[in-house]
């Protein structure tokens, strides 16, 4: 690289005590507000699918960040507290699997941190020339989540590079690809997908697969999902209690709306509406007009939108998926399972189906060379 501000960076941050992050911003956040501006104006729904706040959005900016640490933190969300401590079980387990075969982290939807600093303490002291890669869409959360990541698990900060980038693109997939070939070579990655991320994309198989064609054969990815044993009603009546229950995350779904458009959010208007589809249940999270006129929302830099009277607009999406649905995933997405942990909730005195999967998997050599390509266009 020669002598350039890049190469330059090590021996200006060595013994530096303020607070900098190193990260390449990949997108004009410009381009970000107009993409949500066009999602929330998709046309009337009562029922949560037409206007909507797109998955990765929903953490996108300051304002979120910090509602999704504040509802993390809430004392009354119980499954993100006995989510934690049982993942940090599941990975005790399988992480002797993981030094053994991945050198770098390469964190897809780095959250708080929380989980990332479980990996980077584990895999640092098998590879202290590792490199961590956190990547998220919000640029804030990045920041927020890594610099939590690398204080728990004392990583030197000349490691650290973080990617802001959306990973629901295809073609920023591609860039992701090439760009991790140049940075590690052949040397092999841990891609971690947790926090049911997989859950909150609308077209979730699509997603996923699209996440594991830019694995190569050396590497490896760790996908966490959450897991119900029934589609019964009960379950679903369950899961919709489940996040409703909490404040904090209703505080935090409505945070993206709240922080990007002039709309008055009463949080008694949101609905969670649970169904059972594709072998798994489905959440879907909306914002309805109750009233009976039209609000008219402004979002920067954008016409106004009218809301008639009921028209929602969908908050969040997430789901509960059995050990078959999750199977079938696996396959689409050309993806082979070399480890599992599994486990039930029982955090409550009532009987619970639901619990997490957590799954170390690699590319499928035997699965069909015809997998889709990359859509540049799209």
């Amino acid at each position: 690289m020669g002598d350039s501000a890049i190469s330059r960076i090590d021996n200006t941050l060595a013994g530096d005590e303020f607070a900098w992050s190193v990260t390449l911003v990949g997108e004009d956040q410009s381009d970000k507000l107009a993409t949500l501006a066009q999602y929330l104006d998709d046309g009337h729904s009562t029922s949560g699918d037409g206007k909507r706040v797109p998955s990765g959005y929903a953490y996108w900016g300051i304002g979120p960040t910090i509602a999704w640490f504040n509802a993390s933190n809430d004392p009354t969300y119980m499954v993100i507290k006995v989510g934690t401590e049982m993942f940090r079980r599941q990975w005790r387990s399988i992480s002797p699997l993981v030094t053994d075969e991945a050198v770098h982290l390469v964190s897809l939807g780095v959250g708080t941190g929380a989980k990332d600093g479980m990996f980077l303490e584990t895999m640092h002291q098998a590879n202290p020339s590792m490199l961590y890669v956190p990547i998220d869409m919000s640029a804030e959360m990045l920041r927020t989540g890594s610099r939590t990541a690398v204080r728990e698990a004392h990583f030197p900060l000349d490691r650290v590079l973080g990617l802001q980038i959306d990973l629901s693109l295809d073609g920023n997939l591609e860039e992701l690809k090439q760009f991790l070939d140049r940075l590690v070579g052949d040397e092999s990655i841990l891609y971690s997908l947790v926090g049911n991320t997989v859950a909150n994309f609308d077209d979730d198989a699509e997603f996923l697969g699209g996440i594991a064609r830019v694995l190569r054969p050396q590497d490896r990815i760790l996908v966490e999902f959450a897991t119900t044993e029934n589609l019964t009603q009960d379950a679903v009546r369950a899961a919709e209690a489940e996040y409703r229950q909490t404040r904090g995350f209703v505080e935090f779904v409505a945070s993206a709306v709240r922080y990007n458009t002039d709309l008055k959010i009463d949080l008694d208007q949101v609905r969670f509406a649970g169904s059972v589809e594709d072998e798994s249940i489905l959440l879907k999270v909306f914002w309805q007009n109750v009233g009976g006129e039209d609000i008219r929302m402004l979002i920067p830099g954008s016409r106004p939108v009218h809301l008639k009277p009921l028209d929602t607009i969908r908050l969040y999406t997430t789901r509960k998926y059995t050990t078959e649905r999750i199977d079938q995933l696996v396959d689409g997405a050309g993806l082979r399972t070399a480890h599992m942990q599994r486990e039930r909730f029982r955090h409550t005195q009532r009987q619970n189906p639901f619990g997490l999967e957590l799954r170390l998997m690699a590319r499928d050599e035997n699965a069909p060379t015809e997998l889709p390509t990359f859509d540049v266009w799209k």
